[in-house]
């Protein structure tokens, strides 16, 4: 028999847990992060949206990553065409290129406005962690952050244009990995005289960074067909990679995405506010929605009708985004050269429909239930504490769009999204149903601001880095 834990009895459970002592850290790990042989994986840490900085190679303006009067403003025509992607109608996607390149991944803001959100200090938490471990850090090394000798090539930082597609940023990260890999072996021949050591890396990803990850681990640097079929996964990525860390993902999309696209969003107090239009450019964030299958989006005119997002119609008929009248202004801006409003709705309706297509194919592939190779751990870190949106419903007379449901999660990603749980109230089992196949799943009580610096978070991740029995 189930026996019902009062809400008064839950919370001072819970109280009691977060008074709990932190461990001592070093005297838990200072011999294992000491070890210093070619049997020890080096680390690379991937970032997710908005996690690494973006230069334009022509004006050498600072697109992403700089928030100060050198910065881009959103709310300017310059800045608005330096941060979106280009439209350019016929092409594919990957065809369509601007001069923006990524330079370093964003482990800290400083000197910014007050009110942008701390999330982004969560890769400097991640490399203090690493930094606790023993792994020495090839970028802060690089630029003189810290003074690591010689001895500096067990981490690694991978950057780049959260923008674009995440599967194209996949087949980057396979020259990346085959990059940083031989620099390691020839560190160990180096250092202890053994030549072509078989390296594996141990990735550890954040948010956006895990389905970057996931689709690298399970195509390499395959494409998606150009039909728009899914392929079959040949885990060529998973070659080199001995064990993931996947921190607060939404491996089955996030209802914000949605709104940010639908609305726009401002990040801070005191900061502009990037526009619907701007945000619609890039393909990363409509492979980040949320899969139709779920039901979290629901027509409100048709008693809660389940809707596809990823349907061009529905986009047509909400006017949403780059399809906004009242988004013209910075569709202009856009596309300068245009001076027909019919023609630059063409365009961008194009536009959208090549990333809807995109979005559903991306889903499509890594959603596949796969038993990865047994020399592959998958670990996914989250947190089921805070409310967070799950559903939205929809106006579809108006396009308006209005939270009307919360389910645990990280005040970011719930629960459900991050373990991609395929149960429904329909279909519902006690045992998890989800095509990743996780080998450890641990869950840690804060918000997706808190994760990467909660003690529990530095303990599992050391643990499961250099002393857990897989290794």
């Amino acid at each position: 028999m189930t026996q019902n834990v009062k809400p008064s009895r839950l919370q001072g459970l819970l109280a009691h847990l977060n008074k709990a002592r932190s461990p001592n850290l070093a005297k838990l790990y200072s011999r294992s992060a000491q070890y210093d042989r070619p049997d020890r994986n080096p680390v690379m840490l991937i970032p997710g949206l908005l996690g690494s900085k973006l230069l334009d190679q022509d004006s050498q303006a600072n697109v992403w990553g700089v928030f100060s009067k050198k910065g881009t403003n959103p709310q300017t025509p310059e800045g608005v065409r330096l941060l979106a992607l280009p439209m350019q109608p016929n092409e594919p996607l990957h065809q369509i290129r601007d001069k923006v390149v990524p330079y370093n991944t964003l482990d800290r803001m400083k000197g910014i406005f007050f009110g942008v959100p701390l999330q982004l200090r969560a890769y400097a938490r991640i490399l203090q962690t690493l930094g606790v471990g023993g792994f020495r850090d090839q970028q802060r090394a690089e630029e003189e952050l810290v003074d690591y000798g010689t001895d500096h090539y067990t981490c690694f930082q991978f950057a780049y244009d959260w923008r674009r597609d995440i599967s194209e940023n996949a087949r980057i990260l396979h020259q990346y990995v085959l990059g940083r890999r031989k620099f390691v072996q020839e560190k160990i021949e180096e250092n202890f005289g053994v030549k072509d050591y078989d390296v594996k890396i141990n990735l550890i990803v954040h948010s956006m960074g895990g389905l970057l990850a996931r689709y690298y681990l399970m195509y390499g640097d395959t494409d998606l067909p150009a039909d728009g079929s899914v392929p079959k996964p040949n885990w060529n990525g998973a070659k080199y990679i001995e064990k993931v860390i996947i921190v607060g993902t939404p491996n089955a999309g996030s209802v914000k995405l949605l709104s940010a696209l639908v609305d726009g969003i401002t990040l801070g107090p005191g900061l502009p506010k990037y526009e619907a239009a701007l945000l619609g450019t890039m393909t990363s964030l409509y492979e980040m929605l949320p899969r139709a299958r779920h039901g979290h989006v629901v027509d409100s005119n048709d008693h809660g009708k389940a809707l596809d997002v990823f349907d061009l119609e529905l986009w047509k008929e909400c006017e949403w985004g780059l399809l906004n009248p009242e988004q013209d202004k910075y569709v202009k801006w856009l596309l300068p050269d245009i001076d027909s409003r019919e023609r630059r709705y063409e365009i961008a309706l194009e536009h959208v429909a090549k990333n809807l297509g995109r979005a559903q194919q991306f889903q499509n592939a890594i959603d596949q239930s796969t038993t990865h190779p047994d020399d592959l751990t998958l670990n996914l870190i989250a947190a089921d504490s805070v409310p967070t949106d799950s559903k939205i419903s929809v106006d579809t007379a108006s396009g308006k769009i209005k939270v009307i449901d919360l389910e645990p999660g990280d005040g970011s990603v719930t629960r459900r999204s991050a373990l991609l749980d395929e149960r429904t109230d329909e279909d519902w089992s006690p045992v998890l149903q989800s095509p990743i196949k996780w080998n450890n799943v641990f869950f840690i009580f804060t918000d997706h601001i808190g994760l990467t610096k909660h003690p529990m978070f530095t303990d599992n991740v050391l643990y499961h880095l250099l002393e857990s029995p897989d290794n």
